[in-house]
């Protein structure tokens, strides 16, 4: 199972991806067209996956319902890895004032309840997708700024680094051309855990109406929407629900079989 980690993940993610992007051609249906005469209709030959409570297909719905979070998780987790990887560089680079200042201030936002502080910064700022992507960057930045100031920590002290310091390369060689590639790595991992912290964070912003708003057509939507009609239709969160999984397994089997492709020690080990 572990080998075959990446080729379920790339699968699982490329089928997501197409199913998104690929929706304006193979739906069925308008994904908001309402038809109140067809209303909670089960699974049936015209609509395979049943109807909502407006009467509007489930699998149009569901095969556009990717696009909004896909593309916020990865919209925020790219913000955030960069404002939390400049600031990890410098602070942890160039230290003194700015890395006490910087380290002060990821101690902050970490010490501060993520899940609290977003619904509090969404909630303020109100329902939509640019409040949202600031909500998710604002609670998870401090995590790559740690996470980076430790790496260029220990790249720093490298003989190689030393070395090239004493001939002359300055801080910009440096960091562009050694530090910042040799934590490559890690950070691509932790990028793909992030994106799937991202979408779980979507989805619970939007059931409390904060996130992303309807008519939307979006998985987390669909799922706060069905709140009042899951009893006698529960294909209403089953569907949706089953396909945040299926893409939260997707993110985190390709983040475990980036781990252990990237992660040089354990294959030294293994090889032993």
């Amino acid at each position: 199972m572990r080998k075959y980690k990446l080729h379920i993940s790339m699968v699982l993610l490329a089928a997501i991806l197409l199913t998104g992007l690929l929706a304006p051609w193979i739906a069925p249906y308008d994904p908001n067209a309402t038809a109140m005469s067809e209303r909670l209709l089960g699974p049936c030959p015209a609509h395979w996956l049943g109807t909502d409570s407006l009467g509007r297909d489930m699998l149009s719905r569901v095969l556009y319902g990717g696009r909004a979070s896909i593309l916020v998780a990865l919209a925020a987790t790219v913000l955030s890895m960069a404002f939390g990887m400049l600031l990890g560089v410098i602070s942890g680079y160039f230290g003194g004032a700015a890395d006490f200042a910087a380290t002060a201030l990821a101690n902050i936002f970490q010490g501060l309840p993520g899940t609290c502080l977003m619904i509090a910064i969404a909630g303020v700022l109100g329902p939509g997708i640019p409040n949202l992507i600031l909500a998710l960057v604002l609670t998870s930045w401090a995590g790559f700024s740690r996470i980076v100031r430790t790496e260029t920590l220990r790249i720093r002290e490298e003989a190689y680094v030393e070395g090239l310091r004493a001939l002359g390369a300055g801080p910009l060689r440096l960091l562009a051309r050694h530090v910042i590639p040799n934590m490559i790595p890690n950070i691509v991992v932790l990028f793909t855990t992030r994106v799937g912290r991202c979408v779980l964070s979507i989805a619970s912003l939007s059931y409390l109406g904060l996130g992303i708003r309807p008519p939307t057509p979006d998985w987390s939507v669909m799922i706060s929407d069905a709140r009042l009609n899951y009893r006698s239709a529960p294909h209403l969160i089953i569907v949706p629900g089953m396909c945040i999984f299926l893409l939260l397994l997707a993110i985190n089997l390709l983040g475990d079989a980036l781990r252990d492709r990237l992660d040089v020690q354990s294959m030294e080990v293994n090889r032993l």
